[in-house]
């Protein structure tokens, strides 16, 4: 019998790293950091990746020697070995070929297609992707280390190859020594990342997954095992809520509707910064249509608002369910608002740009989006929904105009009411694709050259006032397709935006990770909202266009959108709580207004805004 690298006489902490196990490991794992890093400009490899690799397959290998040889005459270590590299070279091959058919390596929306797929499914997409061109990409280049490894395998027996290490006791010890000491380093640089990825993976909800991961620092999966058991874990995590909200759906009560309003609009914006709303006040006409909507009486702006997150899934949850921040238990124990719609008669169209389930989807996108996609709950929730994302937010133009075209599922609706929503990009970053270049109105040269905001930070600024440039465009679009119907429209951001604002003159985005000050909460919490009528609408509806003049100054926090909505729909429900109707003579105005459940904004302290 041949043993082709005896180990026996090794030093001990040296026996792991003089297998093959380890190499073919080790090299698997690098090939796939580097074949994997995104084509984005100054993207690269995880920075530690090389050096965490190191000890994540010594601690791999060190465990499979631990097996026990045989057991019996049963080759137990030699089983494991082959399940080992049977689970790990397949999931290889896979993660690389998402990342260069689908721009994304494994991820939970990934995993919950896989496991939504049929069998037909599962051929059709083999026939259609798995092509010769794979084998001259990234995924040939993958496939290349387990052929490697067959073939060393079988030189290595053909040939009866044996590596005999037999130091001496001193030289033994200094290897052990040597060795014990690189993996102490080896730990110390890698412990954070592991930290963080067990207090991700341990989380209770995926709301909380999602805010671990917006929170810097944050982990770096950097290999496939860690991506697939993340996608395990996001998906048990949405398991448990569909549960729920599926048993909810089961008992939704709808008592009667008076369908008060016969077209009722919701659009949902997304990032936008209110001090960036030539509606309020900013020097820029990046606003238009709006301002002149205004002007002529029909829209009528919403002074106070703010949102309950600065997270786009956090505010979808709070959205489109009937909970508002303080009611007891989480969100998915109430009912989805567009079932209630549906179930009271009302005809529900949602078209998103955002939310639909494709295979490169961020976990917040999959957050935000799983209770919306999910297929019992959709049906339950919607009559019509889009099926293709745009570069643009205009697109969804042309989808609801084909639905309306004969033939399309709206044409000839009779009705009663009809609720339709517009799921906008808005001015998600990156800003500078949010408009089309022939579309574009501004550039840095626009903007004060001064010392705190140079060209770089001036050009992204304009990027940002194109795009609300480029909204007001579209949403006066959406208005024109109801201004001459019975309708009143609704405009809202998921939240707001830093667009080098005061205080932070150097940043545009977000801050997750940072305490809520006024400064803070006036950026990315305080949002514009305007509330459009109908000429038809307004002779119709007096009552309604007078409350919704006298809401303009009133205090509002979106997560009670829902019950504004089925107030001007006429629903009666169990659901309906008009002290949170914004329109309601019963609207409880001094409701606090938490911010990520915590913080009062109205009790913020003007005089200790963040430096």
């Amino acid at each position: 019998m041949h043993r082709y690298i005896n180990t026996c006489d090794m030093p001990l902490l040296l026996k792991p790293i003089f297998t093959r196990l380890y190499f073919f490991m080790y090299l698997l794992g690098i090939t796939s950091s580097i074949l994997t890093i995104p084509p984005y400009k100054d993207a690269h490899m995880y920075s530690n990746a090389p050096w965490e690799l190191l000890i994540d397959v010594y601690v791999l290998s060190a465990v499979v020697l631990l097996i026990p040889r045989r057991i019996k005459r049963f080759p137990l270590r030699a089983l494991v070995k082959v399940l080992l590299y049977g689970f790990m070279y397949p999931l290889y091959i896979i993660d690389t070929f998402c990342f260069v058919k689908f721009g994304s390596t494994l991820n939970p929306s990934m995993l919950l297609l896989m496991g939504e797929t049929t069998s037909n499914e599962a051929s059709e997409f083999l026939t259609s992707y798995v092509t010769t061109d794979v084998i001259f990409s990234e995924v040939g280049i993958i496939m290349l280390v387990p052929l490697l490894h067959l073939v060393c395998y079988l030189l290595c027996k053909r040939l009866h190859i044996s590596l005999q290490l037999k130091p001496g006791k001193w030289v033994s010890l200094a290897c052990n020594v040597i060795v014990a000491g690189l993996l102490v380093w080896l730990a110390v640089v890698s412990i954070d990342n592991k930290q963080l990825y067990v207090k991700t993976m341990t989380r209770d909800t995926i709301g909380d997954v999602e805010h671990t991961l917006a929170v810097s620092p944050r982990t770096e999966m950097y290999q496939p095992p860690m991506r697939l058991l993340f996608s395990i874990r996001s998906n048990q995590l949405i398991g448990r809520q569909l549960d729920i909200l599926l048993d909810v759906t089961d008992h939704v009560q709808v008592d009667s509707c008076e369908y008060k309003s016969p077209n009722i609009v919701l659009i949902i914006g997304e990032s936008f910064n209110k001090r960036h709303a030539q509606l309020y006040g900013y020097d820029k006409p990046n606003m238009p249509n709006q301002v002149r909507m205004k002007r002529q009486g029909f829209l009528m702006p919403m002074e106070d608002v703010v949102t309950p997150w600065n997270l786009t899934s956090f505010v979808f949850k709070h959205l489109m369910t009937t909970y508002c921040v303080g009611d007891p238990k989480d969100w998915c124990d109430y009912p989805l608002f567009c079932q209630i719609f549906r179930e009271a008669g009302y005809e529900v169209t949602f078209l998103t740009n955002q939310f639909l389930p494709k295979a490169k989807e961020p976990v917040w996108d999959f957050s935000g989006g799983f209770f919306l996609n999910d297929s019992v709950l959709s049906r339950k929730q919607f009559d019509h929904r889009n099926t293709d994302l745009h570069i643009f937010d205009d697109g969804l133009l042309s989808d609801y105009d084909v639905m309306r075209k004969p033939g399309g599922c709206l044409a000839g609706s009779k009705s009663k009411g009809k609720l339709t929503i517009f799921h906008f990009m808005g001015m998600h970053v990156n800003y500078r694709i949010r408009c089309p270049n022939s579309k574009k109105k501004w550039g840095a040269g626009d903007y004060p050259d001064d010392m705190d905001m140079p060209q770089k930070r001036r050009k992204v600024m304009a990027d940002y006032d194109n795009a609300v440039w480029f909204n007001d465009s579209v949403v006066n679009q959406i208005v024109k397709r109801f201004k001459k119907e019975e309708a009143i429209i609704i405009y809202v951001p998921d939240h707001g935006e830093e667009v080098f604002g005061p205080g932070a003159r150097h940043f545009f985005g977000r801050m997750h990770d940072t305490k809520i000050t006024k400064r803070l909460a006036d950026e990315e919490f305080r949002i514009p909202m305007w509330i459009y009528c109908s000429q038809k609408y307004i002779r119709r509806h007096r009552d309604i266009y007078k409350a919704v003049k006298q809401a303009r100054t009133k205090k509002y926090m979106t997560d009670a959108l829902s019950h504004l909505l089925m107030g001007l729909a006429g629903i009666h429900t169990p659901y309906y709580k008009p002290e949170y109707d914004l329109l309601s003579p019963q609207y409880n105005e001094s409701r606090p207004r938490l911010l990520k459940h915590t913080t009062d904004y109205d009790k913020l302290n003007n005089n200790k805004e963040e430096k």
